[in-house]
């Protein structure tokens, strides 16, 4: 069988590397002793919830470990688990769990992007859920601050209406990171990776609040580890390339006016707009392209169905395939 977190072949549930990033080199089993949330039990685990954000329909619940066991817990949670939305309105959604641990993992291992320690869990019943370990959580319990970018930019409902968090580009978050990070230059090459990323993995739903600065031991703030990645296009087929524009006006760029999506010049105007050395970019570029196999067969290592495989598979090609016009 493949590990739960990195499809690695083990005997059981998590490989010894897995449990060390998830659980301290605890062997946590992979299936939790409780079932996911239905509509009897609803209202229990609302109190252990938050609302996540595949346009609100996805429930996440805390939990934490207890001797060698996750349970739920209302306060002092270390872990975020996401189950099968209960909506309706999106497609696949029960393949939710699967898809954003794949894109999660494909951005950790193949394109070395910091990412929330994460893999998939099943519930007694076999139904999946996607597992975070909480990257806020201070090893005594304490919580570092953390701020996503509609915080920093003063975005709200009350002052940009009910779709703030879409509100801007991803040229303010980069200004944002000038603004706020010491070692902003570091930060802004991986918030454009993060950008290239979601692209040519098509998460269209990549807006302000899920991008965030956390402060460091030191008080300063740096970019936090990625979270809420997704191939969002199998749920929401007919969902924008991008939550945020690019720059101001990027749609009236010469590609994008012709094309009618974007390619290779408007991804390095938002570089020079961010002050990323054009050298810097081009080879951040390159890495995309160069890895494209790494993908494909990690898509084709995952726990999504071959047909969901096929979808994933067919958006990735059709998005790099754009980065070389």
């Amino acid at each position: 069988m493949k590990c739960f977190g990195c499809y690695k072949k083990v005997k059981e549930g998590y490989c010894l590397d897995c449990r060390k990033l998830l659980f301290n080199g605890l062997r946590i089993s992979h299936i939790l002793p409780f079932d996911p949330p239905n509509n009897e039990t609803l209202a229990e685990f609302q109190s252990y919830s938050q609302r996540f954000s595949i346009s609100g329909v996805q429930l996440k619940y805390s939990l934490k470990l207890k001797q060698n066991e996750l349970v739920l817990t209302g306060s002092g949670g270390q872990y975020i688990i996401k189950p099968i939305p209960l909506a309706k309105q999106f497609a696949y959604l029960d393949a939710i769990p699967e898809n954003e641990h794949l894109t999660m993992q494909i951005a950790r291992q193949v394109f070395k992007i910091p990412v929330a320690a994460n893999s998939l869990i099943y519930f007694k019943d076999g139904s999946p859920a996607y597992l975070t370990k909480r990257f806020d959580v201070r090893p005594n319990g304490g919580k570092f601050q953390q701020e996503d970018f509609a915080q920093l930019a003063g975005k709200s409902s009350d002052t940009h209406g009910e779709h703030f968090k879409y509100s801007g580009s991803y040229a303010d978050i980069g200004k944002l990171i000038q603004q706020f990070v010491p070692a902003s230059v570091i930060a802004t090459e991986r918030l454009f990776t993060l950008v290239i990323f979601n692209y040519v993995l098509s998460n269209g739903d990549a807006h302000l609040k899920n991008f965030s600065l956390i402060r460091n031991d030191e008080g300063e703030y740096q970019l936090s580890p990625a979270y809420d990645l997704l191939c969002s296009i199998i749920h929401s087929p007919g969902e924008s390339d991008t939550a945020l524009q690019l720059y101001e006006k990027d749609h009236d760029a010469p590609f994008y006016s012709k094309y009618g999506y974007y390619g290779r010049m408007d991804f390095l105007e938002l570089a020079k707009q961010i002050d990323i050395i054009p050298l810097r970019a081009e080879r951040i570029f390159q890495q995309f392209i160069s890895k494209k196999d790494n993908v494909i067969k990690m898509i084709e290592e995952s726990f999504l169905r071959d047909e969901l495989k096929a979808i994933y598979l067919k958006n990735f090609q059709d998005k790099i395939g754009r980065l070389a016009s």
